[in-house]
């Protein structure tokens, strides 16, 4: 998925629209090349440059910081810090001064993106170069006041103005891993923070006690409520990459050990439920192709289901519309990849906090590999 150039990464490798299995590059995402170093960075030197043209992943940050001055996206630029701090790179503080310029005081963030920032200081704190202690704690304040009420989970936004009044209520699986991570990262960085590990810690559980029978880790949630409004599509990367990364960066940071639910998770990947019942034998892992199948999902034009469950349970909650699973049920595939995939894949099962805390993954049910 590198480009020719080798100075970026595609937006996603698909099979072509013809319907034939042959896979083409489109698109270029610098948010993705960013979650690709932060994960190759774990690898040798030598495997490196291999996957990243010929550079090491600090080399590759630095092209991703030079772009910096012409990014407009908070979560474009807290990545591209994140992956500075983690590689060590020695303009890291250029690139969290341009994170600063974007994350207006007092604007609401998308939670995804508010998540990385938290993530990307929580990094730096950690490298002992920079001061970003007044704006960890801001950052950490936002995603902890973004709950809705007691509930455990968060919505897709941290504050009203950037999503329809009748989707304010919801959160995708995005929107609880990456905050419980970050959370997580920053009472690890910094010598303990038992609000924010407690919150952290709450958010997991929740997820953990919805997930499938079958180890799905399901895509839309009632922040109110702390319940599951839509279940499908399954993506791939939340099963073997997202979930992992987040959930083990929990237990090394002193939290809960969810290894249980990770574990089934990665099942899932291998005998995919939804597509057995369907007599489907069509894998999700594409080892002859390198790529792995984006999701399962149940092919409604225009997400129309969950349009209309969000919409339900704004007026009622729990409202679950069963005849929308009779309809339309999960048996579709998405046959495309991206590239953050396994760049999150290699940050799960490669890295972890920087000294973790000791002790905290030597049970058995904490060898979740």
């Amino acid at each position: 998925m590198l480009l020719p150039e080798g100075g970026e990464f595609a937006f996603t490798r698909a099979a072509r629209r013809d319907g034939t299995r042959t896979l083409e590059r489109r698109g270029t995402s610098l948010r993705y090349a960013a979650i690709t170093a932060l994960g190759v960075r774990y690898l040798p030197v030598d495997r490196q440059r291999v996957v990243l043209g010929g550079r090491t992943a600090e080399e590759f940050t630095g092209l991703l910081v030079e772009r910096l001055p012409g990014v407009r996206g908070l979560g474009d630029a807290a990545l591209v810090a994140w992956a500075a701090a983690e590689t060590g790179h020695p303009k890291l503080s250029d690139a969290l001064d341009r994170v600063a310029a974007l994350d207006r005081p007092g604007a609401p963030q998308y939670t995804v993106e508010a998540a990385w920032v938290l993530s990307a200081l929580a990094a730096a704190r950690a490298t002992g170069t920079v001061d970003v202690e007044d704006r960890l704690a801001a950052a950490r304040a936002r995603l902890l006041d973004a709950r809705i009420g007691d509930g455990p989970l968060f919505p897709h936004a941290t504050g009203p103005g950037l999503t329809p009044w009748y989707r304010a209520h919801i959160g995708c699986f995005a929107d609880q891993t990456y905050p419980l991570q970050a959370l997580a990262r920053a009472h690890a960085s910094g010598g303990g923070d038992p609000e924010a590990l407690a919150a952290a810690d709450a958010c997991a559980a929740r997820i953990c006690a919805l997930q499938g029978d079958g180890g799905q880790w399901w895509w839309h949630y009632d922040a109110r409520r702390g319940t599951v409004v839509e279940g499908y599509p399954v993506y791939s990367v939340h099963q073997h990459a997202m979930a992992p990364t987040a959930l083990l960066d929990l237990a090394e940071a002193g939290g809960t050990d969810f290894g249980g639910p990770v574990r089934r998770g990665l099942r899932w990947m291998t005998e995919v439920p939804e597509l057995a019942a369907a007599g489907s034998a069509e894998p999700m892992i594409r080892d002859e192709l390198g790529v792995t199948w984006r999701k399962v999902y149940r092919g409604d034009p225009k997400k129309s289901v969950r349009a209309a469950r969000g919409l339900g349970t704004r007026v009622r909650p729990g409202l679950r519309l069963r005849p929308l699973d009779i309809v339309f049920r999960p048996t579709a595939v998405d046959r495309e990849c991206r590239p953050y995939e396994f760049g999150w894949m290699l940050f799960a099962w490669l890295g972890g906090l920087p000294g973790g805390i000791p002790g905290a993954l030597d049970t058995p049910e904490g060898a979740a590999t």
